[in-house]
């Protein structure tokens, strides 16, 4: 079973490519130091490498 994660938005997608956007609003991050939990399957953590310099990310 995947473990929960935590995934904060801690940079401004403002300026970045649309595919950022996508990612961000995909994972639920609309706003900045916006929280979500998310369990880690691997498309998860495929769309959070996309966009970890925008995020943090820490283990529940």
């Amino acid at each position: 079973m995947a473990k929960p994660i935590q995934v904060k938005l801690v940079r401004s997608p403002i300026g970045r490519p649309e595919k950022h956007r996508k990612v961000l609003k995909a994972l639920g991050l609309t706003r900045l130091n916006k929280t979500v939990e998310l369990y880690g399957t691997p498309g998860v953590v495929g769309a959070i490498k996309k966009v970890i310099h925008l995020v943090e990310v820490s283990e529940r």
